[in-house]
């Protein structure tokens, strides 16, 4: 993985990670042990998906860029609905609080989905290519005198 894949991954994960830590703070002093395990356990899931999803979406820009924005929206889509399918899953289970772990789950996706927009916005990608200004001949663009 390239160092700004990895810059990137860090800008996203650690306010994801730190949001975790929070939401099993509260949990376990609203809803005991069992919260905090709901919410470790919805945090790790979130992590793990949309990280997952990061990765997918990295290696489709760079081997089918043409297939990027597509894969882009049906990568979101199947996320929240493969997220949506775990909150029902899990919605009775006695192996921990199901409300704390479907309110992290979501509250670490939604801090995600914010890290990493703001990691995409401070990213600095060119948008031109700089070794064109070293090109032999100057082209003049203005009118001519």
């Amino acid at each position: 993985m390239p160092s700004n894949d990895v810059r990137n991954l860090a800008q996203i994960a650690v306010p994801t990670a730190a949001a975790g830590v929070i939401a099993v703070a509260v949990s376990a002093a609203v809803a005991g042990g069992k919260g905090a395990l709901g919410a470790v356990v919805g945090t790790v899931l979130a992590i793990l998906f949309m990280g997952l999803g990061l990765y997918v979406l990295q290696w489709t820009a760079k081997t089918l860029p043409q297939l990027f924005q597509a894969m882009g929206l049906l990568l979101y889509v199947a996320q929240l609905l493969l997220l949506l399918i775990f909150v029902a899953v899990f919605k009775d289970t006695s192996l921990f609080n199901a409300k704390t772990f479907a309110v992290s789950l979501v509250v670490a996706t939604v801090v995600w989905m914010a890290a990493q927009a703001r990691a995409h916005m401070k990213a600095k990608i060119f948008y031109i290519d700089p070794d064109s200004a070293k090109s032999e001949k100057p082209e003049k663009t203005g009118p001519k005198p």
